[in-house]
C-alpha cells in the first residue's frame, strides 16, 4: 500500500486555483497546434473539454458511442446547475457553497478540489448564458433560482425541468463549431475499448466502430475520459441504458486507480419498479421537492387512495424528523427515509413500494399554472408513464441507482496515475464526496470541461514539445488490438444458453440486495462469493448471438457486462473494507440510534484507491488521507 499525493498547491484554499494556474507551465498558441488530444465521451464534460480545446488551438479527436453528442446522458439531469451567484440575496457564497457540497458529501472528499468547483460555478453560468442557454428568469431580469437538496439557500439556476438538456445544446454547439472550423474530428457510433499506455504513460486508445465492426488505433499526447458513471451495475438505474463502465475500467486495468467505488448514489425520487419485465428506471427531478411535499400513510397497510387519506392519517416524514431542511433533505438521507417507511409496509402503490410526492398544497397556494410553468414538462413525462395526472393525485417516487461518486483516483490536475490520462466529470471520483447533493453533477461536468482541464493539461503536454505521438504501428498498439479482438472473439465463441441480459439482471439483484442501500457485512461476504460464480457461469454459458463485423449490440452489451462483473467484485470489497457509514455508504453495523450514517474520523477518513493486479487477483489497496482544515469534522446534522 502506498499513500498517494494528490499535488494538492499549497497556500490558502481561496488561492490554490488561482496560484496554480500561475505557477502551471503554458503552451504558446502557435504551439498548441503541435499536439494531439484525445477525449472519449460526448456529455457536458467531454463536449466542453472538446470544445474548450479546440477553441485553444489543439488538435483534438473526440470519440461517442452515440448517433449524435446530443444524445448523452447529461440531458436527464433535469433540474438545474448550482453557482454561488447569491441573486437571491439569502446568504450565499463561494464558501457556503463550498461547506454545503463538503458537508453533504459527508466529508469524504477532497477540500481544496471543492472549493476550486465552488470557485468557478460562477463562470460556468456566465459562460453558459452567453451561448444562449434559456435559464428561467424572475421579473426583474436576473437569472431566477430554486433551492435543492442540502442546502438553505436558492442557488440552483434552470432551464423548467431540462436543465441537462439545454446545458448539453450549449456545449454542443460550441463543439460543433469547432469541428466545422476542423480543430476537433467527431467519430459518432464508436465506443472506446482499450487504452493504450506506453513506457507507463497514456499514448492512445483502440476503438471500435459499433456499425461496421472495424477496430482501430488512434494516438495522442494525452487521453482525455469523459465517460460517466457505473449505475448500470445495479441493471435497474436512472442511467441510460447505454451508460457503462468500460472506458474506465479499461483504464484501470491499464494501471489507472479506481478510488472509492463503493461510494454509489441512491435517488429518492425516481419512478417505482413496476414489473419484472423492467430495464429502466425514470428520475423525476429533485427540483420537485421545492413545492411537493412526501409522506406516506401513519398506519402500515392503509389501502386508501392518496386522496381519501385525510391530513390527520399522513407523515410528512422528512418534515417531521429533519424539520431545517423538510423535504429538501440530501438524497442519501432521504432516501433511507423512504426505505424505512417502506420496510415497516406504509409504502404506497401497487407494490408498496413507493411513497407520495404531493403538490396539492403548492397548487391550492400557487395556482396550477404557477406549478405548469416550473415542472410541467415533468408532470407530463409522469402521466405518460404511470397514466397517473400529477396535478389530480400524489406522484409515487422510490429510492433507486443514480449518480456514482466513485470513479478513476485523479490528482488536483484531473491526472490519473498514469501519466497523459485524464478523467473528468462522473468518470473521477474527485468532488462529491460519499454523496453528491443535487444539481452538483452538471456543475462538476462543465467546471472540467470548460475551466479546469484546459488549464492543467497544458502543464503536462509541454513536457511534450516537438515529440511526436507514438505511431499506431507501434507493437503497444498491436498487442491492444489482439487483446480487443480476442476478448471480443471469446464471447462470440461461447455460444452458451443464456442471454446477456439473463447475467446481468442477476448481478443487478445481488448487487442492489448485498451492496445498495444499506450493506453488512454478511451481505457482503455473500456477494463476494456469489458474483466470482456468476462471472464464471457467464464465461462458459453466455450467448452472443451474430458476428464482430457488423451492427451487433449484443456483442456491445456483453463485454460491457463482462467488465461489470469485475467492477461489482471491486464495489463490494471496497464496501466491506470502509468499516463506517457515511453518505451512500450505509454499513448496518454503524450508525447512530437514530439510524443515521455513523462515520469513523480516525480511522476512515482517506480515498481509497484501488490498484488492479491481473484478472483473478486481489487488487491493491492504497489511500490519500483527508484532511479538513477549512471545514471542521462533525456528525452531519440536518434536523
Amino acid at each position: 500500500m502506498t499513500t498517494l499525493d494528490a499535488k494538492v498547491p499549497a497556500g490558502p484554499i481561496d488561492n490554490k486555483w488561482t496560484g496554480h494556474r500561475f505557477d502551471s507551465k503554458l503552451v504558446n498558441p502557435a504551439n498548441k497546434r503541435k499536439y494531439e488530444i484525445i477525449i472519449i465521451g460526448t456529455g457536458l464534460a467531454g463536449a466542453s473539454a472538446a470544445a474548450s480545446l479546440g477553441e485553444l488551438g489543439y488538435n483534438v479527436t473526440v470519440f461517442t458511442y452515440h448517433d449524435s453528442p446530443r444524445r448523452a446522458h447529461s440531458i436527464a439531469a433535469q433540474g438545474g446547475i448550482n453557482a454561488a451567484k447569491n441573486y437571491a440575496n439569502d446568504g450565499d457564497s463561494v464558501f457556503r457553497l463550498f461547506y454545503d457540497t463538503v458537508k453533504g458529501g459527508d466529508y469524504r472528499s477532497r477540500e481544496a478540489n471543492v472549493y476550486r468547483l465552488a470557485e468557478v460555478s460562477n463562470e460556468i453560468i456566465d459562460q453558459c448564458a452567453a451561448q444562449g442557454v434559456p435559464f428561467a428568469r424572475e421579473y426583474g431580469g436576473l437569472l431566477d433560482n430554486r433551492s435543492f437538496g442540502g442546502a438553505q439557500v436558492s442557488r440552483t439556476f434552470y432551464a423548467r425541468g431540462q436543465t441537462g438538456q439545454q446545458l448539453l445544446l450549449g456545449a454542443y454547439q460550441a463543439l460543433a463549431r469547432q469541428v466545422a472550423l476542423g480543430s476537433v474530428k467527431l467519430y459518432n457510433r464508436t465506443e472506446m475499448l482499450e487504452v493504450v499506455t506506453h513506457d507507463g504513460r497514456a499514448v492512445g486508445v483502440v476503438v471500435r466502430d459499433l456499425v461496421t465492426g472495424e477496430i482501430s488505433s488512434h494516438s495522442a499526447h494525452a487521453v482525455v475520459l469523459a465517460t460517466g458513471g457505473y449505475s448500470n451495475v445495479f441493471y435497474l438505474s436512472t442511467m441510460a441504458m447505454s451508460s457503462n463502465v468500460t472506458a474506465a475500467w479499461r483504464a484501470h486495468r491499464k494501471g489507472a486507480f479506481f478510488a472509492n467505488p463503493c461510494f454509489t448514489q441512491i435517488h429518492p425520487t425516481c419512478i417505482p419498479v413496476h414489473g419484472d419485465f423492467q430495464s429502466k428506471l425514470t428520475l423525476m427531478s429533485e427540483s420537485l421537492r421545492n413545492d411537493g411535499r412526501i409522506w406516506v400513510p401513519k398506519s402500515a397497510d392503509d389501502g386508501r387512495p392518496a386522496n381519501d387519506i385525510p391530513e390527520e392519517d399522513r407523515d410528512y416524514y422528512l418534515e417531521r424528523i429533519y424539520p431545517s431542511f423538510g423535504n429538501l433533505a440530501p438524497r442519501d438521507i432521504a432516501s433511507r427515509a423512504a426505505m424505512r417507511m417502506i420496510e415497516e409496509d406504509r409504502g404506497v402503490g401497487p407494490l408498496k413500494n413507493g411513497v407520495y410526492l404531493d403538490f396539492s398544497d403548492a397548487i391550492n397556494r400557487l395556482g396550477k399554472d404557477v406549478i405548469e410553468a416550473r415542472y410541467g414538462n415533468l408532470f407530463e413525462m409522469y402521466e405518460r408513464i404511470t397514466d397517473e395526472n400529477p396535478y389530480e393525485v400524489p406522484m409515487r417516487i422510490y429510492p433507486a441507482p443514480h449518480y456514482t461518486m466513485g470513479g478513476l483516483w485523479v490528482d488536483y490536475n484531473l491526472m490519473t496515475n498514469v501519466p497523459g490520462l485524464y478523467a473528468i466529470g462522473e468518470a473521477n471520483f474527485s468532488d462529491h464526496g460519499a454523496n453528491r447533493l443535487g444539481a452538483s453533477a452538471l456543475m462538476q461536468g462543465l467546471a472540467d470541461g470548460y475551466f479546469v482541464v484546459p488549464y492543467t493539461i497544458a502543464d503536462y503536454l509541454a513536457d511534450w514539445l516537438n515529440i511526436d505521438p507514438l505511431a499506431t504501428d507501434h507493437e503497444a498498439f498491436q498487442e491492444a488490438e489482439e487483446e480487443v479482438s480476442g476478448r471480443l472473439e471469446k464471447l462470440l465463441s461461447i455460444n452458451g444458453s443464456r442471454t446477456v441480459d439473463s447475467f446481468h439482471k442477476e448481478l443487478g439483484h445481488i448487487m442492489i440486495d448485498k451492496c445498495g442501500l444499506a450493506r453488512s457485512k454478511e451481505g457482503l461476504e455473500e456477494a463476494l462469493d456469489r458474483i466470482p460464480r456468476l462471472r464464471n457461469e457467464f464465461w462458459s454459458n453466455v450467448r452472443v448471438p451474430g458476428t464482430d463485423d457488423t451492427y451487433n449490440t449484443e456483442l456491445a452489451k456483453a463485454a460491457r457486462v463482462a467488465d461489470y462483473f469485475e467492477l461489482a467484485e471491486l464495489m463490494c470489497r471496497d464496501a466491506l473494507e470502509r468499516e463506517e457509514s457515511c453518505g451512500g455508504h450505509f454499513r448496518v453495523e454503524h450508525q447512530t440510534d437514530e439510524g443515521e450514517a455513523k462515520r469513523d474520523d480516525e480511522d476512515q477518513a482517506h480515498v481509497s484507491a484501488w490498484e488492479w493486479n491481473g484478472y483473478g487477483e486481489a487488487h491493491t489497496h492504497h489511500k490519500e488521507p483527508l484532511t479538513f482544515d477549512y471545514v471542521a469534522l462533525a456528525q452531519r446534522s440536518y434536523k
